[in-house]
């Protein structure tokens, strides 16, 4: 299933977009569209077979400000993705190579094109996830914890892209988001913010790649979208992540004024305060459970229908 058409999944890559690398935005032209991983027969047998830990299926109701979380079913690919196309749903498949190991090919392919052309970039803990959407879907203002791209296959979308600074992203916020205390998309927001977002209108064939823990949001154009995101752990992100869990910690026993140390003495003390902690399994109780509360539906005009809600942790 493997199809890499090109030979290379960067197409317009320049010398100049090394130097600042992981510090600006990155707009830049790719091949995945043309592969065969994405056909519709493809993507049918992708969310027939995918695990139930390994998904999600969000909705959003009109006058709503907050996602429903739901559930596939044991429906058919194909009918999944008619509820997709008529629907007001998205659907996020982690780790596709669990069904299809090409993905996983593919993904590596894609971390070894940028290693090769950024000098000292090394990654680790790769994962990618398919996200297949409903025509005028919006994914909600929401940041991620990990080094983060978006890479359009099918379909069109409007992407805002905010600074990673407070009042965008507060410190607080974050530490919640790391300690999965809240989900990605329950992160403040106020439509004032967009005066400070960076607009780009994604097309098949286009990706884009922000600075660590940016904010984005999401709105797709009048047709079914599909995309990938990739994510990638460095040392640094690695050890930003960590802090951020300590402070999170700290904050919760009653400390303030938390600094982000990015060297020295004090990085390492967090370090292990957060490597002990979720050693421990202290904070998993604590984590926010899923609330499930629809099921995917081909025969609704929503692509879905109520059920009795439960909750679910992954």
């Amino acid at each position: 299933m493997r199809d890499i058409t090109t030979g290379n999944i960067l197409t317009d890559w320049k010398d100049q977009y090394a130097s600042n690398f992981g510090e600006e935005a990155l707009h830049l032209a790719h091949s995945l569209h043309k592969s065969a991983l994405f056909s519709d027969e493809a993507l049918a047998r992708l969310v027939e077979n995918v695990s139930r830990k390994n998904y999600h299926v969000k909705a959003t109701d009109e006058g709503s400000s907050s996602n429903r979380e739901g559930e596939l079913g044991d429906l058919s690919g194909e009918d999944i993705l008619k509820a997709v196309r008529r629907g007001k749903i998205w659907i996020n498949i982690q780790h596709p190579e669990k069904v299809d190991p090409a993905y996983g090919e593919m993904l590596s392919d894609m971390y070894r094109e940028f290693e090769m052309r950024v000098p000292g970039l090394e990654t680790f803990k790769h994962m990618t996830t398919i996200l297949i959407s409903s025509p005028k879907v919006k994914v909600r203002y929401h940041a991620d914890v990990p080094g983060q791209m978006l890479w359009q296959v099918a379909g069109r979308k409007r992407v805002w892209v905010y600074p990673n600074r407070a009042p965008y992203l507060r410190q607080e916020a974050l530490e919640k988001l790391v300690l999965k205390r809240l989900h990605e998309t329950d992160m403040p927001y106020d439509s004032s913010m967009d005066d400070g977002a960076t607009v780009y209108d994604l097309e098949p064939g286009y990706m884009l790649y922000w600075p660590l823990n940016c904010p984005h949001r999401v709105e797709n154009h009048d047709c079914m979208n599909v995309s990938v995101t990739t994510e990638h752990w460095t040392r640094e992100i690695r050890n930003f992540y960590a802090v951020n869990y300590a402070n999170g910690l700290l904050r919760n026993a009653g400390f303030s004024h938390l600094d982000r140390q990015k060297s020295g003495l004090g990085m390492v003390v967090k370090l292990g305060l957060a490597a002990a902690a979720k050693f421990s399994g202290m904070t998993r109780s604590q984590q926010k459970p899923y609330r499930i509360d629809f099921r995917v539906d081909p025969d609704s005009a929503t692509g879905y229908r109520d059920i009795e809600a439960y909750e679910f942790r992954k």
